[in-house]
């Protein structure tokens, strides 16, 4: 499963929902966007190394942006972004779990909404 930025936040800060939800999951999927996103909200490089060790721990593996997630990514855009004002990242992140046929464990399940090929898991922190 795809784990989105917000889950993986609340697991970073110590939510006991988020650590069983990630805890649960056969392997820790998450997109080279959710990492991004991760490391810009970081203060620091013991902040860094905090996330590093984390990942390590949960046997984390981090998805590229491929040239088919880009294109499904591009496309999502095109049809979402005046409609429902659908932002890069989360086209990126969804256009993940749909190229690797995964669901997105999210709880912010309204930004991902508009597309409809994503299968979502929502988390409630």
């Amino acid at each position: 499963m795809l784990v989105d930025t917000d889950v993986l936040i609340w697991f970073m800060r110590g939510n006991d929902k988020a650590a069983a939800a990630i805890n649960a999951l056969p392997q820790v999927l998450l997109s080279a966007v959710t990492y991004i996103e991760l490391v810009q909200g970081l203060r620091n490089k013991r902040e860094l190394k905090a996330l590093r060790t984390s990942l390590t721990a949960l046997e984390a593996r981090i998805l590229p942006i491929t040239e088919a997630i880009s294109n499904k990514a591009m496309f999502y855009v095109e049809q979402h972004f005046h409609s429902h004002s659908l932002r890069l990242a989360d086209a990126l992140i969804a256009a993940a779990a749909v190229e690797n046929a995964i669901s997105l464990l999210t709880g912010n399940t309204k930004h991902y909404a508009p597309v409809t090929d994503v299968d979502l898991k929502r988390f409630r922190p």
